[in-house]
C-alpha cells in the first residue's frame, strides 16, 4: 500500500481487497495495472436499461481493461484472443472481477432451426445473472448491438433460471470511439455495456498525471 499516492487511492484499495479478498500477488497485479486511476477517470459506458435494472452496475465494470498477461503477438484473430483468454481465465476473472464464474466458450445457442455461439458466457454472483462477453479486436461498431441483443434474448428465454436476474452483455472492443458509444447505447433495449482492452500495460504516470488534472478541474 505504500505505493499508494494519496488517501484516496489507499481507500479504494483497502476497500477493493475487502470486497474481493485479494491475496498480495492479486493486489500488487492491480496496483501494477493503474486500477484505480483507469476505474476514476474511464467510467464505464452501460446502457440505460443495465442501470435500471442494476443500479449498482457501474460498481462491477470498468471502461477499459488490460489484457497484457495474455501474451499476444502484435497480429491476432478474434479466435487467437478467445483462446489466449481460456488459458489465462484466472488472470482474465481478476482483471473482471471475482464475482465472475466462467461457464464456457463457445456457448451455444438454438433458435430455430440455427445455432449461435456466445464466444464467452460467465455468471456474476452479486448480480445473479448470466454475462454474455462478445469479442472485437477492431473498433466498436453499432451494429455490434443487434448481436449481443440477440444473445441476450436467447439466454433470457432458454437459458436464464427463474430465480436469475436479466442477462447483461459486455461488448470487448479493441478501441471505441466514445460518442459513437453513447449513440448506440442512449436506445438500446438490452443491459448491455461496451468496454475496450489494452494489451499492454497503460503507463502509470501518465495515467496519474490525468488524474491529477482532472482533480485541479474539479
Amino acid at each position: 500500500m505504500s505505493k499508494t499516492k494519496s488517501i484516496e487511492e489507499k481507500e479504494f484499495y483497502l476497500r477493493l481487497c475487502l470486497q474481493e479478498k485479494y491475496s498480495k500477488r492479486e493486489l500488487e497485479r492491480q496496483l501494477q495495472s493503474a486500477f484505480y486511476e483507469r476505474t476514476i477517470l474511464n467510467p464505464a459506458k452501460i446502457s440505460p436499461v443495465a442501470k435500471e435494472i442494476y443500479p449498482t452496475i457501474e460498481k462491477y465494470f470498468l471502461d477499459n481493461y488490460a489484457v497484457d498477461f495474455l501474451n499476444l503477438d502484435n497480429n491476432y484473430s478474434e479466435f487467437e484472443f478467445q483462446k489466449a483468454i481460456t488459458s489465462n481465465i484466472k488472470d482474465f476473472i481478476l482483471a473482471f472481477g471475482k464475482d465472475f464464474i466462467f461457464i464456457g466458450e463457445e456457448y451455444k445457442l438454438q433458435v430455430g432451426n440455427q445455432d449461435f455461439y456466445i464466444d464467452l458466457l460467465f455468471f456474476h454472483r452479486e448480480l445473479s445473472c448470466l454475462v454474455a462477453f462478445e469479442l472485437k479486436i477492431d473498433d466498436f461498431k453499432p451494429e455490434y448491438l443487434g448481436q449481443i441483443n440477440f444473445y441476450l434474448e436467447a439466454l433470457d428465454r432458454d437459458v436464464k433460471k427463474p430465480h436469475e436476474n436479466p442477462s447483461v452483455g459486455i461488448i470487448l472492443c479493441k478501441n471505441k470511439d466514445n460518442e459513437v458509444v453513447e449513440y448506440a447505447l442512449s436506445r438500446s433495449l438490452s443491459p448491455t455495456l461496451v468496454a475496450e482492452y489494452t494489451t499492454k500495460l497503460i503507463d502509470k504516470n501518465l495515467l496519474q498525471q490525468k488524474l491529477h488534472e482532472l482533480f485541479e478541474k474539479k
